[in-house]
């Protein structure tokens, strides 16, 4: 666990700076953030909103208190949060990591729909698990929590296939990021069994409707 978090960290990263460098003056909704500190690494962006359960903001007020073009939202990411962000006809990105293996695909398909009636247009960059992992493998590090793995999907292709108004651009395996700083996996990542049963960070996006 704590390796894939710095694997999906390096991913990411590049993956958001680029989006930004590419759409400066996006806004950029950060599902699930728990403690995340991406927001201070990135610029760029018009306005960052970190969203996660009631319990969780209160902690990271407390730790990382917001203001300016920062903010926060206490909200579960099945609730109707669209009514949080300010900003409108700018371009969205939206972040989604270490959340959906713990989900149901009924709460998946949710979180996207609410995605696809705020926004006109927006990427999504969210992480995923492969089905045979979430269905047999256990995490030492979240049975404290209770917490268990419940949902995967193999690829960009069968998630898209699930979520009306969004199309599959590209995904990025984390062995990637694995190969930043455990240099094995840069042969390891190139092989199909490792990059398919590793986590994914998979890019889908909701066109405007003209």
């Amino acid at each position: 666990m704590h390796n894939g978090v710095i694997a999906r960290t390096i991913v990411l990263d590049r993956l958001v700076r680029n989006f930004l460098e590419t759409y400066p003056g996006a806004v950029v909704v950060n599902i699930a953030c728990g403690l995340d500190t991406r927001c201070y690494r990135m610029s760029g962006y018009a306005h960052w909103y970190n969203l996660d359960l009631t319990e969780t903001i209160a902690v990271r007020e407390k730790l990382l208190p917001e203001h300016g073009d920062i903010s926060q939202i206490a909200m579960s990411a099945m609730e109707d949060w669209g009514g949080q962000i300010e900003e409108s006809n700018v371009p969205a990105l939206v972040v989604i990591e270490g959340l959906t293996m713990y989900l149901s695909e009924a709460e998946v398909k949710r979180m996207f729909d609410l995605i696809r009636e705020r926004f006109r247009e927006a990427v999504v960059f969210v992480e995923t698990m492969n089905p045979v992992v979430a269905k047999h493998f256990k995490e030492r590090s979240i049975e404290g929590s209770h917490a268990k793995f419940t949902w995967g999907v193999k690829d960009g292709k069968r998630l898209a296939r699930l979520l009306p108004g969004f199309r599959d651009i590209e995904e990025h395996s984390l062995a990637e990021g694995m190969a930043e700083f455990v240099p094995v996996y840069k042969a390891l990542g190139k092989l199909p069994f490792v990059r398919n049963i590793s986590n994914k960070i998979i890019v889908l996006k909701k066109d405007a409707i003209l």
